[in-house]
């Protein structure tokens, strides 16, 4: 039962990821413009976000089995339409439809824990589900650049969604032959309003996160942003008066009169500002900055995927013996781990070598695996089966949220510095460039102006919100020795300007992480043995 599922949280994440190393090719092969790949990304990290907890409610009356297996056909088919897409347009409706299956499926898994596993063993099962989150996340990448450079059958890019229709296929068979049912208990009529109030209020809030800077944040941006409010505090109102009537709401107020999952809601979403931005930031570096390929980028990533799901399987063992300790030890070591990141990078500079930065990456990948299944266990202990469709949507979004707003703090201060500081990576590289022209036969005084205009586009280049552009003006030309010598001041200040943005950058995950510590002492203590055992859930 807990593979059948755990398929779909594999899945869910991999996409994610995986779209990332795509995006040259499919810019290639369909003519894809680069606001054409930001839909194509946002759009199904939009529709999976904002309807985790309908989709989660829904687990809740019609039964989770049912929602899991149409979720999970929705998501075999759009991938199969992704695979299969003759045009950008059809690719980003596509991608639409598979974030629509997973927001219709994801939310079921730990609902089934929740209900389907005693209180003894679920501490195993959330150890088993977090690493499968910490190994999904880090090999879409790897997976996407082995298929991507495999290229099985001609299909190129178009691979990365075709092999999810095999895992789609074998998850529905196995679900309808082996995956229990249940529902909650009261059976519930679904909440319309509270439905359309909380997808219009995510939707106001998460596109705008993901989307601002890639738009520029024009003032329409910040409208939106100001307009989730009024939706979001409109849709806790109904749920209020929904759930003190007793009149069916889409997301149940009682779970927040338990403080294990109220503190630990504000702690999932606090840490998830880290995660996905740290990969987010780290992986330009890798790519961009560096210029490392999409597989060569993945390997050198894995030791954090390695070490986040070796430390999650061992992670209840742990938790039983330090209660909540063991996440102040996760949060403390991805904290560290950080630190240790930014000390290397430095030390090494822009000749960085995947080898050098592996370990520290190790200590990272200890500190999520110790975090992730013990705060799940530990926020969703004592939720019955009536609320426990209600409490993995709501943490589910919290998570997504966290997420966003993480990914968009992050890109704000790697784009600013990398704007700010351009100026000064070019002038570094500039005596280089004067010499190598000089030597390539350039006259002095064409000399000057071609370092002038090196420094000018590399600034443009660094402040454009589309990397693949090339500012007017500022195209290649010629061969040689002279245009070698442009290449190599271009990439010398490139590595040098990523090099300094990312180590700014990562000053924000430590932060982010030392308050995530911070709030685990706000926690209530758990007994020796009893982490998630505070009840049992209703079947």
């Amino acid at each position: 039962m807990l593979a059948i599922v755990l398929t779909a949280v594999f899945v869910q994440l991999l996409d994610v990821s995986i779209v990332n190393v795509a995006i040259p090719s499919i810019q290639k092969d369909i003519g894809a413009s680069f606001a054409a790949i930001q839909l194509v990304l946002a759009g199904y990290q939009l529709a999976f976000a904002c309807l985790l907890i309908t989709g989660a409610r829904l687990g809740d009356i019609y039964g989770r089995k049912k929602l899991f297996m149409v979720g999970m056909t929705t998501f075999t088919v759009a991938s199969a339409l992704c695979g299969l897409a003759p045009n950008a347009t059809t690719l980003v409706l596509a991608r639409v439809l598979q974030g629509i299956g997973s927001g219709l499926m994801f939310p079921q898994v730990l609902a089934v824990i929740q209900v389907t596993i005693p209180p003894k063993e679920r501490g195993r099962a959330f150890g088993i589900f977090g690493a499968t989150i910490g190994i999904a996340t880090i090999l879409g990448p790897l997976l996407g650049g082995l298929l991507i450079s495999a290229n099985l059958f001609g299909t190129d890019w178009r691979m990365i969604f075709l092999v999810n229709i095999p895992v789609g296929v074998i998850a529905l068979i196995a679900a309808f032959v082996e995956l229990p049912d249940s529902k909650a208990p009261d059976a519930p009529r679904l909440d319309v309003p509270g439905a359309l109030l909380v997808t219009a209020g995510l939707f106001l809030l998460i596109y705008p996160l993901t989307e601002g800077r890639e738009k520029g944040w024009p003032v329409w941006i910040y409208l939106m942003l100001a307009a989730s409010v009024p939706f979001l505090v409109a849709f806790v109102w109904l749920q209020q008066k929904k759930t003190a009537a007793r009149s069916d709401p889409l997301m149940l107020m009682t779970l927040f009169a338990n403080k294990s999952f109220r503190t630990g809601l504000v702690l999932s979403m606090v840490f998830f500002a880290g995660i996905p931005a740290f990969f987010f930031s780290f992986s330009l570096y890798l790519q961009v900055g560096l210029g490392f390929t999409a597989l060569h980028a993945g390997l050198t990533t894995f030791p954090f995927a390695v070490a986040s799901g070796f430390a999650s399987s061992r992670s209840d063992g742990l938790a039983q013996r330090l209660g909540t300790r063991v996440l102040t030890i996760g949060t403390g070591l991805l904290a560290l781990g950080m630190v240790v990141v930014i000390v290397v990078l430095h030390a090494a500079g822009t000749d960085l070598n995947s080898y050098q930065i592996a370990p520290f990456l190790l200590i990272a990948g200890l500190g999520l695996g110790l975090f992730i299944a013990p705060l799940t266990n530990l926020v969703l202990a004592g939720i019955g089966g009536r609320e426990a469709g209600s409490a993995s949507g709501v943490l589910s979004t919290s998570q997504q949220v966290g997420g966003a707003l993480g990914v968009a703090l992050i890109g704000l201060i790697l784009f600013g510095v990398l704007s700010s500081h351009a100026s000064a990576a070019a002038r570094e590289e500039s005596p280089a460039l004067t010499r190598a022209l000089s030597a390539a036969g350039t006259p002095p005084s064409g000399t000057a102006a071609a370092v002038q205009g090196f420094e000018r586009c590399f600034v443009l280049r660094s402040q454009a919100p589309d990397p693949s552009a090339i500012p007017k003006g500022c195209a290649a030309t010629g061969r040689g020795p002279a245009a070698k010598a442009f290449a190599d001041a271009g990439t010398h200040a490139r590595k040098a300007n990523f090099l300094h943005a990312l180590e700014r950058s990562l000053l924000f995950e430590v932060a982010v992480f030392l308050i995530a510590m911070a709030l685990t002492t706000l926690l209530p203590k758990v007994a020796r043995g009893q982490l998630g055992h505070a009840a049992p859930a209703e079947a």
